[in-house]
């Protein structure tokens, strides 16, 4: 990647960049986060068990979701949040749950938070219809609090068919809480980032990063979510080699 290209991805994704005077050159973060662990599998059972959505394809499937009142959430909500982008995808990214404007417009990620995941996308060379995004829950948990173990439970099976016909390349787990409950752990974020991590059932790759809700409050860690992506990009660029990216 020209120093050129590296300077405009870190602009696009509101990275403060340093360019030396008369040099255009801008020094790119290293890919893993310094002092963590080489990539490896996390052997954490994800399955939720095979409901009747297991078989079905996409429109069935949204139709499922959009009827749906296994849990509370069912009584609070405007709208399903489905998701929305490229279903041959080669990259998914997933996060935590809807909250007030992705309730209103039926789609994950909109709002400030889904303008900087587009900035985080473009960074990676990628528009949004070029990617998959969806999300733990369907439904917005009122106030927006977490997600409840119970309800995400209850979401499980859908996104779990949703990655079974996307059949990603690569999963982003977008948020310390979307990381948590996909990889069945209470491990804090640093400890998950800088990793491949093997979602199950079908052990897609998985790596993790911030959320774009908390970079907005936190902007100096704009620069590890850098660090993030270049890792996932060279990850990515592992599988399509056709190397083991996991044990």
């Amino acid at each position: 990647m020209t120093d050129r290209r590296r300077l405009a991805y870190l602009e696009a994704l509101g990275v403060d960049v340093y360019v030396r005077r008369g040099a255009e050159a801008v020094a790119e973060p290293a890919a893993r986060p310094a002092g963590a662990p080489e990539a490896g599998a996390l052997p954490v059972p994800l399955a939720a068990g095979r409901g009747p959505e297991a078989d079905l394809d996409w429109d069935p499937l949204r139709a499922m979701v959009a009827a749906c009142a296994r849990c509370m959430l069912h009584g609070t909500r405007t709208q399903t949040v489905f998701g929305v982008g490229d279903r041959r995808a080669r990259w998914m990214f997933i996060g935590e749950a809807p909250g007030a404007e992705e309730d209103k417009q039926g789609e994950p990620f909109v709002g400030r938070a889904g303008q900087l995941l587009t900035a985080m996308l473009k960074a990676l060379g990628f528009k949004r219809e070029d990617v998959y995004i969806a999300n733990v829950l369907k439904c917005r948990p009122p106030g927006n609090r977490d997600p409840k173990p119970d309800e995400a439970l209850q979401c499980r099976g859908y996104l779990e068919r949703q990655i079974e016909l996307v059949s990603p390349a690569l999963i982003v787990a977008v948020g310390r809480i979307a990381a948590q409950n996909l990889l069945g752990t209470d491990a804090a974020l640093a400890r998950l980032r800088g990793k491949v991590h093997a979602l199950a059932p079908g052990g897609w790759p998985l790596i993790v990063t911030y959320h774009p809700a908390y970079l907005l409050r936190s902007p100096a860690e704009k620069r590890k979510a850098w660090q993030d992506l270049s890792f996932a990009r060279q990850v990515y660029g592992r599988l399509q080699n056709g190397e083991r990216v996991l044990p």
